[in-house]
Parts: structure tokens; sequence; C-alpha cells
């Protein structure tokens, strides 16, 4: 259960016509928190987040960010919320600077120090305009008066989207550096390395729907671990006598190269039997983000 929450939805539909963009999803993110909002184009992933900024009004459910309801008080979201899409529109005939300027004059407060720093660790030239940044640029002006606003909770959709290698990292520091002064970041990406990296929970949906939500550590359970080495013809069958005593007969090695897919409560005994087997380059590698997340769509990409 997520306890002092920032966002708090339950049972939101958004519907177009007749069609479901979003379907009876719940999202819950604590506090403080860097949650991963994961799925896939089409998912419902931006009509969510536009009902959390008041864009959007929800069909039905019930919506709360930082505890008000987007729908009749978007106004107070927003000067409450710092907002980065994938794909950013600014005033083409404004400098940088000047958009800086707009945007914390909308929300109505500001941190200029902030900004100053964060241009420079960008790399930003505020004095150009807006029409001759490239999208990489734009991304940047987006994200530094995101993370220089003194708001408690930050909404980023697609946020590296036009960033390179070196912008990436330092974006991931400024993600760090929210979280660590208490604020609340949900984040939306189809980068999944970038997700688990940053993210403490994540919720996984699909058409529109929940499918899993949680803490990563406690979900990386639903996927197995990937344990391999490498075995003499004893050893061959040594483990595969051992493997049938610990319930794992169907994966018994069928060659030298020893490849498992393992549980990770069965993780301990695997590792007991190679090691007590003389097993050589024995490896183990965690369930990854990325295996939860394909386990879901892995129909639907076929």
């Amino acid at each position: 259960m997520v306890r002092d929450k920032t966002i708090d939805v339950v049972g939101l539909v958004k519907r177009f016509g007749s069609f479901a963009a979003v379907d009876g999803l719940d999202l819950a993110v604590g506090r403080g928190e860097v949650h991963g909002f994961l799925g896939p184009n089409g998912a419902g992933k931006s009509t969510t987040i536009r009902v959390l900024l008041g864009l959007y009004r929800a069909t039905a459910g019930r919506v709360r960010v930082l505890g008000l309801d987007p729908a009749l008080r978007a106004a107070e979201v927003t000067r409450k919320v710092s907002y980065v899409p994938g794909e950013v529109n600014l005033w083409p005939n404004l400098s940088g600077q000047e958009v800086l300027d707009a945007l914390a004059g909308l929300r109505g407060t500001r941190d200029v120090a902030a900004e100053r720093r964060l241009a420079a660790e960008f790399a930003l030239d505020t004095r150009r305009l807006v029409r001759t940044y490239s999208k990489g640029n734009r991304q940047k002006v987006i994200l530094v008066a995101a993370f220089a606003a003194p708001t408690e909770l930050l909404v980023l959709d697609e946020p590296t989207s036009g960033l390179d290698p070196l912008m990436e990292e330092l974006f991931r520091s400024c993600v760090r550096e929210a979280a660590a002064a208490g604020r609340t970041v949900l984040l939306s990406s189809h980068i999944l390395a970038e997700a688990e990296e940053l993210c403490e929970s994540v919720t996984i949906i699909k058409d529109g729907k929940l499918v899993e939500s949680g803490r990563l550590a406690d979900m990386r359970h639903l996927a197995a671990s990937e344990v391999t080495a490498k075995l003499s013809d004893d050893q061959v069958i040594a483990v595969k006598e051992g493997l049938s005593r610990i319930g794992l007969a169907g994966q018994v090695p069928m060659a030298h190269d020893l490849r498992l897919s393992v549980l990770r409560e069965q993780v301990p005994a695997v590792l007991g039997l190679l090691a007590e087997a003389a097993a050589q380059d024995i490896t183990c590698t965690p369930a990854k983000l990325e295996d939860l997340f394909l386990r879901h769509y892995e129909v639907a990409a076929r």
C-alpha cells in the first residue's frame, strides 16, 4: 500500500466517443518517489497524464494530484507541477531566456539561480531564439524550466527525446537530485534501462488497463533469473540428478554449456548445486525490467 500519495488514481476511465483510451486504471505514486509509467505507444500513458494535468476531464473514476481534483482545480495543480512533454512546442520568436521567463510567470514562482545553473550544465545558450534551436535544445529549455521550478511534482513524458547520451546522463542526475530533495517524479518512458536505473516502482499498462504495479525489488520475483555454467561430462550427470531433486527436472542440461531460467527463490539452491558439483564459470543474472515488460507484451509483439 502506498501512503502519503502525491498521485492517487482509482478506476480512471477516459473515453473518446466509443473508444476507451484508459479503462479502469489505478495509479498510486507516493510522495518523494520516482515512479515509472510504462507501456508502448497507444497504451494510454499520455492520455492519463493529460487527465492528471487537468487537460482532459475523466469520463469516470477518482483522480487526485497533490490532494486536488485536476478537473476542478487545474490552475492550482499546474502551479505545483512541472510537466515535460516528449514533443516540445515553444514560442519560436522568443529567446530561450524569454521562454523561461514566460513559464515562470505563468507559474508565479521561480528559482533564478537554479535556472542559471541548469542552463549552464545543459550547455543551453538562452540568448538564442527558439526557432534556431534543434529538437534537443528545445527539450533542454523545458527541462531547465521543470527542474528549476520550486514544484512538488515532476511529470515527465518521454523527457529525453532528442538529447544526446551526455545530456541523458545529466537528466538522470537531475531526477536523482529532485528525489533527494523530496520531490515526486512520474516518469513515462519507453527506455526501459532508464526507468530501471531511476525508478523505485513502476506501473505497466496495456490497452489502457493496468497489468502490473509495484516496487521493482518486489516485482522481479515474477520473472526468472538466468543462471549459466560450464560442465564436464561427469558434472552434467551430477547436475541433472541435483536439478531433479529440487524440482527442476524439466531444465536438465543438454550440453556442457548450462543455461537455466530460475525463479528467485530457487536461485540459492541452484547455485549451491553448481558449486557442489565444481562447475566452472558460474554466472547469475537477475531479472531486468525489460524481462517483466516483455512478459506482458510478448503476445502483442508477435
